[in-house]
């Protein structure tokens, strides 16, 4: 399955494919109106060329761009916000409170995910991350709205995959730029009973109950459509939030089986139990690809579940021994 490096896929929406590990994988979004700009994530230092790209196939320049807005700050959504805005000069960054000092000095950030892919895979994969200047960053409240020419966005605080994340509502499409919020959808896997989705358990801040409560949230707004940044536009949400809270129960309770042995293998454990849970629900949905293909395309969430999940656990067990 190809993709094309952007598509429209609603109003002056565009969806760009960043190319990380594969296509299909990761998406960030571009907003239009009129002659005035808005990106919703970055991708990777490695995606912003190929941005400033789209800028100039649509006959704009990045002199246009007034917002870059990562939803939350794990590398795949906010990576290139550093390059991006220094490519953008009239533009700010919109960004949670708790992920603003981490864009502003990304030292932390980097130190993190080099121990995680070493400095060699962080490079290749990610790139760099530049910081951004201070005083070019608005840290955003629940509920502030940001003019886009005649396109109004709202901040929504979204925790639950990650408590530094954030969700955009667009007033022209009533639709809501999810981020990891709504899950993952990845369109192989889409069959005729429609999309499938899961919930991305990624470390470090997973949080059941708060992820319910958002949802909560994000339902009561009535969304038509949801953009997901893995990977796309999905509709009709209503009829597949159930879907992604059944997945986010099914993933805890994997992790609670374990929890009170934490020996050295329960990781590999707890990989082997996410790969076995997403596999079956794939084939519960009507997915009819091969199991080499199906792992092929779950590898990198089968993995990232399944630390987050640990991660979850020791800090359960950390807050029980105090």
């Amino acid at each position: 399955m190809s993709y094309a490096p952007f598509q429209q896929v609603a109003e002056d929406v565009y969806c760009i494919e960043t190319g990380l590990y594969r296509h299909g994988l990761a998406a960030c979004y571009l907003i239009r109106s009129n002659d005035r700009l808005a990106f919703v994530d970055t991708g990777t230092d490695h995606t912003v060329p190929a941005l400033l790209d789209v800028i100039a196939e649509l006959g704009l320049s990045p002199d246009d761009v007034d917002y870059v807005i990562p939803t939350h700050v794990h590398l795949d959504h906010a990576g290139g916000s550093g390059s991006l805005m220094a490519a953008c000069p009239e533009a700010r960054l919109v960004v949670h409170p708790r992920g603003a000092p981490h864009l502003i000095d990304p030292e932390r950030l980097i130190a993190g995910a080099t121990a995680v892919y070493g400095e060699e895979g962080f490079a290749s994969d990610y790139g760099t991350l530049r910081p951004v200047p201070e005083e070019r960053v608005i840290a955003a409240e629940h509920g502030q709205t940001f003019q886009l020419g005649a396109r109004t966005l709202t901040f929504l605080d979204t925790p639950g995959h990650a408590n530094h994340h954030g969700c955009i509502l667009d007033s022209l499409t009533q639709g809501i730029f999810t981020g990891d919020t709504f899950g993952i959808s990845y369109r192989e896997l889409d069959t005729d009973a429609g999309p499938w989705l899961f919930a991305p358990t990624t470390p470090v801040a997973f949080d059941p109950e708060a992820w319910f409560e958002t949802l909560d949230q994000l339902m009561a707004l009535e969304p038509r459509v949801m953009y997901l940044t893995h990977y796309g536009r999905v509709d009709r949400p209503a009829e597949l939030v159930g879907m992604l809270r059944e997945s986010i129960r099914a993933l805890a309770e994997l992790a609670l089986a374990e929890e009170g042995r934490d020996d050295p293998g329960r990781g590999e454990r707890l990989t082997r139990a996410v790969a076995d849970w997403l596999i079956s629900g794939a084939r519960a949905h009507g997915v009819a690809l091969d199991e080499p293909r199906l792992r092929e395309l779950l590898a990198v969430d089968i993995g990232l579940n399944a630390q987050g999940l640990e991660v979850w656990l020791k800090r359960r067990e950390k807050r029980a021994a105090r």
